[in-house]
């Protein structure tokens, strides 16, 4: 069983950058994408990226060109920089893990969760 747990979060100024991590435990990361989702009241919860195992890399289209995910199988963490925030960008954000999700931007798709963490982005 795939344990993920998110750090990284703060508050940042519009414009700056953080950087979200998710340390994977339980079972082999390498055998599993891993996506990441956040969380508004008024938007619910949205894909915001996806890495396959195979090291495909997917982004919404409100974030492209300002985050970028990536894996480390062997330290098993993914990663998520995020650049230029804005306070848009303000949620919990919550890695999810599957085998074989059957589409990046449903959270139904993804067996495993982690407990989020909180992204502030003041304007």
């Amino acid at each position: 069983q795939l344990q993920l747990v998110e750090s990284g979060g703060g508050l940042v100024q519009s414009g700056g950058s953080l950087r979200l991590s998710c340390a994977a435990s339980g079972s082999t990361l390498e055998n599993y994408a891993i996506s990441w989702f956040r969380q508004t009241p008024e938007r619910g919860r949205e894909g915001v990226s996806c890495t396959y195992s195979d090291g495909r890399t997917m982004y919404a289209d409100s974030v492209k060109g300002r985050f970028t995910a990536s894996r480390d199988n062997a330290e098993s963490t993914v990663y998520l920089q995020m650049n230029n925030l804005k306070p848009e960008d303000t949620a919990v954000y919550y890695c999810a893990g599957d085998s074989a999700p059957y589409n990046m931007y449903r959270k139904d798709s993804y067996e495993y969760w982690g407990l989020g963490a909180q992204v502030t982005v003041s304007s």
